[in-house]
This record gives C-alpha cells, sequence and structure tokens, in this order.
C-alpha cells in the first residue's frame, strides 16, 4: 500500500495574487507538470478562489468551465496532486505547478498525462 504524498501548502502573498491576470470570465490557464519527470500532465482553469485553495491546501484545485464548479483534483477519482511548486510567468497570465499526482495519472481517460496523442500518428488513443 502507497503511502500518501505529503501537503504542502505555499504561503499566500496579497501582493504576488494581486499581480494574476484573469480573462473575462474570471479565469487563468493553469499547467501543470509532474515534479519528477517534469512531464506536461494536463492544463485546466483556475480562478481566484480554486487559486487561494489551491496555495492553502497544498492540492490542486480547478475550476470546471463545463460544470462550472470548483474541481478538486481526484475527489472522485483518486488521482489526486499534491502541490510541490507554483509558478506565473512574465505576463502574469498563465500559472505552473509542478505536483506529486497520486493515482493512476491526471487524465480522465485513465493516462497519466492528458498528452498522449501525437500529431503524425492517427486519432487513435494510445494510453
Amino acid at each position: 500500500m502507497s503511502q500518501t504524498p505529503a501537503v504542502t501548502p505555499i504561503a499566500i502573498l496579497e501582493q504576488e495574487l494581486a499581480l494574476i491576470k484573469y480573462n473575462a470570465d474570471g479565469l487563468v490557464p493553469v499547467v501543470t507538470q509532474d515534479a519528477k519527470s517534469m512531464q506536461v500532465l494536463m492544463m485546466a482553469w483556475m480562478n481566484a478562489e480554486t487559486l487561494r485553495m489551491t496555495l492553502a491546501e497544498g492540492r490542486m484545485v480547478y475550476y470546471s468551465r463545463s460544470r462550472q464548479e470548483i474541481w478538486r483534483k481526484g475527489d472522485t477519482s483518486g488521482d489526486r496532486q499534491f502541490v510541490r511548486e507554483g509558478f506565473y510567468d512574465c505576463d502574469n497570465d498563465t500559472l505552473l505547478f509542478l505536483v506529486e499526482q497520486e493515482g493512476n495519472g491526471a487524465c480522465h481517460t485513465g493516462a497519466v498525462s492528458c498528452f498522449y496523442r501525437k500529431f503524425g500518428e492517427g486519432s487513435h488513443d494510445a494510453h
């Protein structure tokens, strides 16, 4: 039986959060990457509330555009993501989080990464 990864909250600094630029829907894109392998796992969205939750809880919390609701990664699937580091880009409009991925992987299809299909190889599901 594997041990649950440690939860590592990140200090919430208001001056940093004030820099983040959200789109017209109040969302900012976030790329999630495996902290060990550096493989890009997924891309999703956060709003100001889920960014604060992610930093405070040390677990990835996204905003689902299709369901219009907060989505704490792994609450349903068990494939939780534990924050290791968080970054914002030079334009303050895209986030990057390095995580420890628990369970099968990040993709709802069961693949480790959502980016398992490669151009030029057809549209087969190769996960």
